[in-house]
């Protein structure tokens, strides 16, 4: 509480991610913080992670004292490697820490290559009450070519369970695969929307630096071929009930995720686990914080009492492209009060970007929101850029 270069009014919806980071394989796109565990060898260290990450939130609770969180989302790696009495325990200590809203999102990703018959269920009776399962594709030699650990007849097998099991789940699917045509994308679509999911994201697929595809680069479609991908995700989707709330989701009424829309909303979140990241708004100034990345240090360093890597106050100058950064990215845009609400800065601090974003047609606006355009979400990394700090 003490003073800072803002004078933030009220504090921003707060969100909690936790971060359990171990996968069956690693996958050759994959830039995430995600550490291979083969069965057979040594036992996942479930209560040792646990441990840990209940010892970080202890650690931070000062900071978010009194707050309201109003999501959890369970990332990773992949989560679903956890046994389910493990994420009860897991929820179960959240419970006892924090202040949760009565209707509180908590979301779980899973893994068909994890999936077994009623662990789903389990999950369910723990607590979590969304799935995000990471299908990709319904094809077999495009699953091979992703590194991913089940095949089709899983992937099905799995989104089934999860409609089963939950009123609301995720079904993820990349396209821009290596090899695709777009008739191939469309049968990944056919047996998608076969399985009536209530919410679908969808994403390109990108060749990140410090990953297998980045030293041994597959052949892609070209960039003609991938927005006519996009272009017939988002025809048939509509078509089928889905509206676009945000550039790479797209729900049915009821259905969109709350977790991810606090992000975009520049909303708050306190990360815990290794590797989490943490944007934390006070009074008088935003804080961001990552926590020590492999897994072996975290768990030494939480259970130490001091899991955070590294933490440092946004400067005033980046405030406006972080927002922007994020909001842009909703289809229905934002609000300009809730610019000033979420960064306690005055509209003046975008106008110049608004009036350029404009004039490409790249979004349009009245008196009191900003939205992006049809072509601004298409060239959405262009739009973007135009909100970048002077250097």
């Amino acid at each position: 509480m003490r003073p800072g270069p803002l004078q933030l009014a009220a504090l921003p919806p707060l969100s909690l991610y936790v971060h359990l980071p171990w996968c069956l394989r690693k996958c050759p796109y994959c830039d995430f913080n995600s550490h291979e565990w083969r069965a057979g060898g040594d036992a996942l260290p479930e209560q040792r992670y646990l441990d840990a990450l209940v010892a970080d939130l202890d650690a931070a609770l000062p900071l978010i004292w009194g707050r309201t969180v109003h999501t959890i989302f369970i990332g990773g790696g992949t989560p679903s490697l956890f046994s389910p009495a493990a994420i009860d325990r897991l929820l179960s200590d959240l419970r006892a820490r924090l202040k949760l809203a009565p209707d509180c999102e908590i979301s779980l990703e899973a893994n068909p290559g994890t999936f077994e018959r009623d662990r789903f269920r389990a999950y369910r009776a723990a607590g979590v009450t969304r799935l995000s399962v990471g299908v990709q594709s319904f094809n077999d030699d495009h699953l091979k070519a992703l590194g991913r650990v089940h095949d089709r007849a899983q992937a099905i097998a799995a989104v089934e369970e999860a409609a089963g099991a939950f009123d609301t789940f995720n079904l993820d699917l990349m396209y821009a695969l290596p090899g695709q045509t777009l008739a191939q994308l469309d049968e990944d679509l056919d047996q998608a929307l076969a399985l009536a999911p209530p919410h679908l994201s969808v994403y390109h697929l990108t060749i990140e630096p410090n990953t297998y595809f980045a030293k041994f680069p597959p052949v892609v479609p070209e960039d003609d071929t991938a927005y006519a991908m996009l272009d017939r995700l988002t025809e048939r989707t509509t078509a089928q009930g889905f509206s676009r709330y945000e550039v790479s989701a797209y729900a049915r009424d009821g259905h969109r995720c709350a977790h991810n829309l606090n992000y975009w909303q520049f909303g708050d979140y306190l990360g815990i686990g290794a590797g989490a990241y943490s944007k934390l708004s006070f009074a008088h100034r935003v804080v961001r914080q990552v926590r020590f990345r492999e897994p072996a240090r975290y768990m030494e360093c939480a259970l130490a009492g001091t899991a955070v890597a590294k933490s440092e106050e946004v400067a005033i100058a980046d405030l406006p492209f972080e927002f922007m950064l994020n909001a842009l990215r909703l289809k229905e845009g934002f609000s300009l009060a809730q610019f000033g609400e979420r960064t306690g800065l005055a509209t003046t601090a975008i106008q110049r970007g608004l009036d350029e974003a404009e004039g490409k047609g790249l979004l349009a606006r009245d008196l009191r929101h900003v939205w992006p355009t049809e072509r601004g979400l298409d060239f959405l990394s262009d739009l973007q850029t135009i909100f970048l700090p002077d250097t």
